[in-house]
């Protein structure tokens, strides 16, 4: 998928849409499926390592939280609910995107085991 990226790397919901679709579009079509399942697992892995430095960048943004929250309790200034405030819309975008990447990883072990099961079926 050459030239489907921008000025700060591809749009990596986009990317599993396309790739969901091409995988369900080779199901139907007579196809090589012990090529198209070890391709498909290699995306899960690529996936799977996105979920995890998601998962490593969310929990620490959700310490950086914590940390602010308690802070205002001692130092209860407009900086620190400001901080608090922007660091609570940066968790929630956080945890949307990662609750995306882990649906999206479930649904492409449904797809794998669909590609599996027609493998074995032959």
């Amino acid at each position: 998928m050459p030239g489907n990226h921008g000025r700060f790397g591809i749009n990596i919901m986009k990317y599993c849409r396309e790739h969901e679709a091409y995988i369900k579009e080779r199901l139907t079509a007579d196809t090589d499926l012990e090529g198209l399942l070890s391709f498909h697992d290699k995306k899960i892995a690529w996936l799977q390592h996105e979920r995890l430095v998601h998962l490593i960048v969310t929990v620490l943004t959700a310490l950086l939280f914590l940390f602010l929250f308690a802070l205002t309790w001692f130092i209860q200034s407009l900086l620190t609910f400001l901080l608090l405030g922007l660091v609570a819309v940066l968790l929630t975008a956080y945890l949307i995107h990662y609750f995306r990447l882990e649906n999206t990883t479930q649904r492409w072990y449904l797809l794998s085991d669909e590609i599996f099961g027609q493998l074995s079926g032959k």
